[in-house]
């Protein structure tokens, strides 16, 4: 049976997974999260585990049990001052650090330096910290796009296996050149999709990201998108966060993310969404449909 009809849908239903990426990377995206949730657009985050931030999380999570968090597996510290290690360490033997002792900055250098078996110790060891620290994660999905790399998407699969967690995965991705060219080959694709089918995990058709647009006209850009969701499941990758710190952490697209968690607490903008006939859910909706 179809997702859709698990969900006592029509078939051609517009299902939307509404997701916040990057909680834990500062306090401002985490009061994003508890800001939004809930309120029409979004309805699941996931947690970089080695981020500054990570440990407020964990304590939203326990004093939130329904909260819908997974783990945004982190291979990349993509910032120029404000960055991030990895939890299995710094000695650079696996290839997962620069010279500075901190993740690559882009999706390109991970591939041409790390090796397979330093990314899977590492992503097990994020994975293991989020349970250690009483997150019970609903899904598993990737920073930047970099697990699902040609050289990684074996690990990233197998993972969501032995956790039995949902994976994200998409078949198209409209967003960035890291996500849009990692694992777009052909073969690669197919064989991850005929695995993902094999367990029942839903593959989504789309993956829209948050346009990076100036603020000037952002509003006509996000409506653009939501009258075009078509029919299936797309999943929404979002950056919200409150002002405060993303000025500082990310000056070049810090409006970006202000302009989204201010937009989606606009109900004129949410009441879109619903003449839409767009169906909301999280990953704990689809984990359940698995089952």
């Amino acid at each position: 049976m179809s997702l859709a009809g698990k969900l006592g849908l029509p078939e051609d239903a517009r299902i939307v997974v509404g997701h916040q990426d990057d909680i834990g990377m500062c306090h401002g995206a985490n009061m994003a999260f508890l800001d939004l949730v809930g309120r029409g657009v979004i309805t699941s985050a996931s947690v970089m585990v080695p981020c500054p931030w990570f440990l407020e999380v964990a304590e939203m999570a326990a004093a939130r049990p329904e909260l819908d968090i997974g783990i945004h597996l982190t291979l990349t510290s993509e910032r120029r001052t404000y960055r991030w290690r990895p939890l299995t360490g710094v000695s650079g033997a696996g290839g997962l650090v620069d010279g500075d002792g901190y993740f690559w900055r882009s999706a390109a250098e991970v591939r041409a330096h790390a090796h397979p078996g330093a990314v899977e110790a590492e992503l097990r060891a994020q994975i293991e910290a989020a349970r250690r620290a009483g997150i019970r994660a609903t899904h598993l999905d990737c920073h930047m796009g970099t697990a699902f790399a040609p050289e990684f998407i074996d690990i990233y699969l197998r993972l969501g296996e032995e956790f039995d967690l949902p994976v994200l995965y998409t078949r198209f991705w409209n967003g960035d050149a890291a996500k849009a060219a990692n694992a777009r080959e052909a073969e690669v694709l197919e064989r991850s999709v005929r695995r993902l089918e094999a367990r029942g995990n839903p593959i989504f058709a789309e993956g829209i990201e948050t346009p990076w647009v100036p603020h000037d006209g952002h509003r006509a850009v996000y409506e653009a998108i939501v009258d075009r969701i078509p029919s299936g499941l797309t999943f929404l990758s979002l950056h919200p966060n409150r002002p405060g710190d993303i000025e500082a952490i990310d000056p070049e697209k810090a409006h970006c993310r202000i302009d989204e968690w201010r937009l989606f607490q606009d109900p004129a903008f949410t009441a879109r969404l619903r003449a839409r006939d767009l169906h909301l859910i999280g990953f704990r909706e689809i984990a359940a449909a698995m089952h």
